[in-house]
């Protein structure tokens, strides 16, 4: 399944990762709250948001890295598209709102 190359895998890869990585992320620094809690948390403290935005990219990024190694061109274009969307979207989140 991860050796296909394909745009619209690499898109999927690069959406689920993150989500993931926050998922994890979640269980291991905040499971005593609740989900609201930490998404008030995250809204009055906007460093928080880098904090979980880190380790999301870095996982698209090793993913990214991964797929460019392996020749497999268009799942890491997919990947790199995805990485930009989260990025901006963090910049967006911390800056504008």
């Amino acid at each position: 399944m991860f050796k296909k190359d394909n745009l619209r895998f690499g898109m999927l890869l690069g959406f689920l990762a993150p989500l993931i990585s926050v998922i994890i992320y979640y269980f291991i620094r905040f499971s005593q709250f609740s989900v609201s809690d930490v998404m008030h948390f995250m809204a009055e403290n906007k460093n928080q948001i880098t904090a979980i935005t880190i380790p999301c990219l870095l996982l698209n990024i090793g993913l990214f890295t991964y797929y460019v190694n392996t020749q497999r061109d268009k799942t890491a274009k997919g990947l790199f598209v995805l990485t930009l969307i989260y990025a901006i979207g963090a910049l967006a989140l911390k800056f504008i709102l």
